[in-house]
């Protein structure tokens, strides 16, 4: 028998484990009937397909695509999870593995190292975010896929594997050679006073999701800021928290409220899968004013943490409104080491809602939105009225603004992160409260020249439409004015980055400190200019209006 826990994700799924206990469910009568009826065709017909069809078939193969396509008649959390995937889920749920600490994508269609984890061997020996990997283990990088690349960092510990990478000002390739060992992934990616301004003592805790010790990291974080003795308020950041475990969800909303007090129940179809949860021990800041930052990618267990508070009114929720992942997942060993993920329940706040946002009952492959017309209303514990089927909506709405297309232009390219390469090439170090001057700016516009940026703005798109539009119409008296025009698109756009300024600077601040220090010092550097986490120190630093929202009398 293999032990698992409960846990929840968005994207890969909410796993809900009960351990695999035998006779868990058995059919019986027709059930049985048609299981076994069913069962004996499929088999057969397999066989008949893998041994006498025209062409030699891959028996793997062909087993997957039924596989895929039975399941795909459900909701997408309930899957097939193969032998490798198995040692991904247990990477997010154990927040551990065996390799050599490099977070690695694609940029520039080059396998490129997007972050070293701090204090493995890859951040120690100084590969550095932007360095593209060219040779690992003697096999040329270009054939390689992400999991490939994955299969061969990882792997036992005390065990060495060689990568060859470029960096920008570095004339010849550099040669690693990295110990694999045991990596630790940070739960809380940065704790400290907004601003470091004790005098306001607005804490900041970012947590990045629920693994095994993501409880304990917490509760470091809370009582470090606590023994300050200037902790007078608490920003709980949970945007782009995936999830996580569920034990661990119920065990940091332990530290904020009531000893015994229930943080999610569960109801399936079977018996088993009704169970609620309530906090086990005494909390530990049970009357700190507290804000909890949500957007679309928190999801799950953030959920459950964010939904129990705000249905306690025991925090304000502040930015935008979550995800919407409500159900929970079994997980089922298989043979060869595989597992089938397989939804058996649905979770619900303790007002009662269930946050589940689509509509997967059909089990026809369709999916869709719950209608507002079928959304219910509950009622937290002082009254204020919540609702189910979207989601946790924040009761301080705070939407980022849109990046410009200017912006959105250069984060296609990639430009801010190639740029920070050639930057950090030229400057060895920096201080760590480094900041973008004029000067770093228009060394930015002035590399974007060299580098041939140009981008096409919705409105020189929409000029040349009408254009030839008009032109098709035989209108050619027109073409001063769409001249006139093109004009003025082009003084508009010319002045954009001026326009845009401030927000360049901010973003190339960021991504050029990830060249010289860890994730903390980004998101530390990203919070000034934060309207989210602004708008929630503001509510904090106001405790008549903070008082008011949760008597459901604020804005």
């Amino acid at each position: 028998m293999r032990t698992k826990h409960l846990f929840l994700l968005p994207l890969v799924g909410a796993l809900f484990g009960f351990g695999f206990l035998a006779g868990f469910w058995m059919p019986r009568g027709d059930d049985f009937f048609a299981l076994r009826k069913n069962f004996e065709i499929f088999s057969s017909l397999y066989e008949e397909l893998a041994t006498g069809y025209v062409d030699k078939l891959d028996p793997e193969k062909l087993m997957r695509s039924g596989i895929d396509a039975m399941l795909s008649d459900l909701d997408p959390y309930t899957t097939y999870v193969t032998e490798a995937e198995n040692t991904e889920l247990d990477i997010i749920t154990r927040g551990r593995y065996a390799g050599v600490g490099l977070n690695v994508g694609r940029r520039g269609g080059k396998l490129t190292v997007i972050s070293p984890v701090e204090g493995t061997s890859g951040y120690r020996q100084g590969v550095r975010t932007g360095d593209v990997i060219i040779e690992v283990a003697g096999q040329p990088a270009d054939a390689l896929t992400s999991a490939d690349l994955s299969a061969l960092l990882r792997g036992e510990p005390g065990t060495a594997v060689e990568i060859v990478v470029e960096r920008e000002g570095e004339p010849e390739p550099l040669h690693f050679t990295l110990m694999r060992e045991e990596v630790q992934l940070k739960n809380v990616a940065y704790s400290g006073f907004m601003g470091g301004d004790t005098l306001a003592g607005i804490g900041y805790i970012k947590l990045n999701r629920f693994a095994q010790d993501a409880g304990a990291e917490v509760r470091r974080s809370l009582q470090e800021l606590q023994r300050t003795g200037k902790l007078r308020s608490l920003i709980l950041d949970l945007r782009n928290n995936p999830g996580g475990l569920l034990e661990v969800a119920v065990e940091i909303t332990g530290l904020f409220v009531p000893q015994n007090a229930v943080v999610v129940s569960t109801k399936g179809r079977l018996p088993q899968t009704d169970r609620t949860y309530r906090t086990s021990s005494a909390p530990l800041a049970p009357d700190i004013p507290l804000a909890v930052l949500t957007n679309y990618y928190t999801a799950s267990a953030s959920e459950i943490v964010a939904g129990a508070l705000q249905d306690m009114d025991r925090a304000v929720i502040v930015g935008e409104p979550s995800y919407g992942k409500g159900l929970v997942q079994l997980i089922r060993p298989l043979p060869y080491n595989t597992s089938l993920k397989m939804t058996t329940s649905r979770y619900y706040t303790p007002s009662g809602r269930s946050i589940q946002a689509l509509d997967y009952r059909r089990h026809d492959g369709s999916v869709s939105e719950i209608p507002d017309s079928l959304r219910r209303t509950f009622r937290t514990a002082a009254g204020r009225e919540v609702r189910d089927g979207g989601g946790i909506e924040p009761d301080l709405l705070v939407e980022r603004p849109a990046a410009s297309e200017l912006e959105e232009a250069l984060e296609r390219r990639a430009a801010f992160f190639f740029f920070a390469n050639h930057y950090a090439a030229e400057h060895p170090t920096i201080p760590s409260d480094f900041v973008v001057t004029d000067d770093v700016l228009n060394a930015f516009r002035s590399w974007l020249e060299t580098e041939s940026f140009t981008y096409r703005t919705d409105a020189e798109q929409a000029a040349l439409e009408l254009a030839e539009e008009l032109q098709k119409m035989g209108y050619t008296s027109t073409e001063d004015e769409i001249r006139a025009l093109n004009e003025a698109i082009r003084a508009e756009k010319a002045a954009d980055f001026e326009r845009n300024r401030e927000a360049l600077k901010q973003r190339l601040r960021t991504e050029i400190l990830a060249r010289y220090y860890g994730e903390s010092a980004q998101i530390r550097a990203s919070l000034p200019r934060d309207p989210v986490a602004q708008e929630a120190v503001s509510l904090l630093k106001d405790s008549r209006q903070y008082r008011a929202i949760l008597a459901g009398k604020g804005r």
